[in-house]
């Protein structure tokens, strides 16, 4: 999954494809490195990210998911909202990728009657407070609780299992620490019989373990979605596609061996 950020804000790139043409054409760029799925989202989920306005994020995805599914392009929309789920999976959008795991009232609505494949992300607190104080007893049992319990409303609102992804949201309300015990016990969340989605690229706490600037932790992110696919992940969501891709060309290569 290749990520597309639409934002003047976002941690890693916000402000350089605030263009829908850059952004177009930087998606396209993602496609040919070897991205399955690109990821259009218009508001930023940072530690401390202010909230956008529907309308405005709307101004931002729509015509980069409608252009990119007119190029044959499988798009996600990363979005909590569901005015926004609905215009961009209307424009050609095909999976619902929400941090919020569809708890935004009408947002659990929307996803099933649309169809679309659903990412359901565990996150403790909201991006504006998430990383001021993050607490649990036990982080993997928690996450895994909270995820189950997800797909359960979803299953109950008549979304199958068959299109639901989930993710145990790395860095939102969580400490390093915590992070460390979910990337080394994926599996448990794995047992859900569930894909899995792992979304490490450039975060925090690479640079915490590497002491490196946000855009010198590709080496790093790879080594992390490496560690996570070793554990079951079955997708991961990074800004790097081409260097994920060698790696898994690798990877592949020595598991089919």
């Amino acid at each position: 999954m290749g990520i597309v950020n639409i934002t003047p804000d976002s941690f890693s790139d916000g402000g350089r494809w605030t263009d829908a043409q850059a952004a177009i054409r930087h998606a396209l760029k993602l496609r040919e490195d070897g991205a399955d799925i690109l990821d259009v989202g218009g508001e930023s989920t940072r530690p401390g990210a202010a909230s956008v306005p529907a309308d405005e994020e709307m101004r931002r995805v729509l015509p980069v998911v409608k252009a990119l599914a007119g190029e044959g392009c499988v798009v996600s929309v990363d979005t909590t909202k569901p005015e926004v789920m609905r215009a961009a999976l209307e424009a050609g959008a095909a999976m619902v990728n929400d941090v919020m795991a569809l708890r935004v009232p009408g947002a659990l609505e929307t996803a099933a009657s649309s169809g679309a494949a659903v990412c359901l992300m565990h996150m403790q607190g909201d991006p504006r407070t998430m990383q001021q104080a993050p607490e649990y007893v036990d982080v993997v049992d928690e996450v895994r609780t909270f995820l189950q319990d997800r797909v359960m409303a979803c299953e109950a609102a008549g979304i199958s299992r068959d299109r639901l992804v989930i993710d145990p949201g790395f860095g939102f309300g969580k400490t390093l620490q915590h992070n460390l015990a979910l990337l080394k016990h994926l599996d448990r969340l794995v047992e859900l019989g569930l894909p899995v989605l792992a979304g490490l690229s450039r975060k925090s706490m690479l640079g915490t373990l590497t002491g490196r600037a946000i855009d010198q932790r590709e080496f790093a992110g790879v080594a992390a979605h490496l560690a996570a696919l070793a554990r079951g992940a079955r997708l991961v969501r990074v800004h790097n596609v081409a260097a994920m891709r060698d790696a898994l060309a690798v990877w592949n290569a020595v598991e089919d061996y």
